[in-house]
């Protein structure tokens, strides 16, 4: 499914409407344990629950995002998602006691709230036992074609990872003039009938063209009575692009993303953007001044009041401009006195003790701020690198350039997906994650990078 030109996979849109309903109902069982009477009773004196069960459940939900419960990438065992059930439904009910004083018409009724927290958890905790139960069943997957066995067909064949074929099962692979076979041979199959009839044999629902040639016979007759008959017809790149959250950069070209839906820069986008930009910053500022001062205060102490508290650093922006962004010191002064420039290693000794506790929370990047008020980034986008590595990275990588087309961000869909970087290889893979949110910005795609970097942060991932 698509929603807000971001993909999302049916098993977890499935569960997070049965998670909305549950928790819709739970303020009524709450409060049925903690009277012991009719709902209607309790409505007499509560007034009416629905507005206050509904809010609950958004509330709920979103803390439940910025955990990661409805990330497909989510590593995790079902003890780990647990505790993450456990945060977001306490973090909620805390969310719900300040806008209870805030605007009391939503107060739920004394003593109802330990049960609706109670209730909370064990409910999402059995209907997330059933969903790691069921999720993997055939019966919540696309049924797919793949037109071709080659090298390009490989490349769904090499979808390892559990979350990468959470939304499809391959019934088989055809073999076009010209392919080398280069998936399984026991999925290779040969159709004795058209098309059409062998793909309703199958009952398919897809049909994926990754022919290595296309120059070679290719089936348009076919496919477009495919097409017609009411089965999907699909390139390589954009199924890859909706499976795995990334443009693979291996069966890229140039046509795709000409002809391609996305890559929009749109009045209505930028101001958007901007807007967000701006007020987010804004409450962000007003929330973490007091942290950003107790780090100041901390590396003054370690390193001495005559140690400069901010970094400046080059970096390359919108359109390939030049910017200095603005980062809380987290190395030492002379981390590069000869000045070459290097990528931060795991472990890196230049990393000063405060540095390291203020990069492994991202605590360092807070004065970027002042970066995106400035107009020089945006709070969500590909991470902003060095003029340097950009120079370099633009002669090995291809379509590395496309990625400043944006403005860079201080957190970004390829640093939720993949962890830091910190060589040529890391740049290509971070990549292809940067050009998927090229392709698909909006507003509420970064509505949803914002809550999820909470997990980042939370969970200590990626820092270094």
């Amino acid at each position: 499914m698509r929603i807000f030109r971001h993909y999302l996979h049916f098993p977890v849109v499935l569960l997070a409407i049965a998670e909305a309903l549950v928790l819709f109902t739970v303020p009524y069982v709450a409060a049925y344990l903690r009277f012991e009477t009719h709902i209607a009773v309790i409505e007499e004196d509560l007034g009416a629950l629905w507005p206050r069960a509904a809010l609950y459940a958004a509330i709920v939900q979103t803390c439940m995002v910025a955990m990661g419960l409805y990330s497909v990438r989510l590593r995790t065992n079902y003890s780990g998602v647990l505790m993450r059930v456990a945060a977001s439904v306490v973090t909620a009910t805390a969310a719900m006691a300040l806008i209870f004083y805030a605007f009391p018409a939503t107060f739920l009724g004394r003593g109802i709230i330990g049960w609706v927290t109670l209730t909370a958890f064990v409910a999402l905790a059995c209907v997330r036992l059933v969903f790691t139960r069921l999720v993997d069943e055939a019966v919540f997957k696309r049924r797919v074609l793949v037109f071709g066995c080659g090298r390009q067909a490989m490349s769904i064949s090499r979808l390892r990872r559990r979350s990468d074929q959470r939304g499809f099962v391959v019934v088989g692979y055809l073999r076009p003039e010209g392919d080398v076979i280069q998936v399984p041979e026991e999925k290779v199959v040969t159709p004795a009938d058209s098309l059409l009839v062998f793909a309703r044999d199958r009952q398919t629902d897809e049909i994926v063209v990754a022919m290595d040639d296309r120059r070679r016979s290719f089936p348009v007759q076919e496919l477009l009575e495919c097409r017609l008959a009411g089965i999907e017809v699909v390139d390589l790149v954009s199924f890859l692009e909706r499976e795995t959250g990334k443009v693979r950069l291996d069966v890229l070209n140039p046509s795709w993303m000409i002809f391609s839906d996305g890559f929009r820069r749109d009045a209505l986008r930028l101001f958007s953007e901007r807007a967000f930009d701006v007020v987010v910053s804004l409450l962000l500022l007003a929330v973490t001044w007091p942290v950003m001062l107790l780090t100041a205060l901390a590396i003054k102490i370690e390193d001495g009041f005559s140690a400069p508290v901010l970094y400046r650093q080059k970096r390359v922006g919108l359109e390939g401009q030049v910017f200095k962004v603005l980062k809380f010191r987290s190395m030492r002064i002379d981390a590069e006195v000869d000045g070459q420039p290097r990528w931060a290693e795991s472990g890196d000794s230049r990393v000063t003790r405060v540095g390291a506790v203020i990069r492994k929370v991202r605590i360092d990047e807070l004065p970027q701020f002042i970066n995106v008020l400035k107009g020089d980034m945006s709070f969500v986008g590909p991470r902003p690198e060095r003029p340097e590595f950009v120079a370099q990275l633009n002669e090995k990588i291809p379509y590395y350039r496309e990625r400043h087309c944006v403005k860079p961000g201080i957190t970004g869909w390829a640093q939720l997906c993949y962890p830091y970087g910190s060589s040529e290889h890391d740049a290509a893979e971070k990549l292809q994650y940067d050009l998927y949110y090229v392709k698909n910005h909006s507003l509420m795609f970064d509505l949803m990078i914002l809550l999820q970097t909470a997990e980042v942060v939370l969970w200590g991932k990626g820092g270094r």
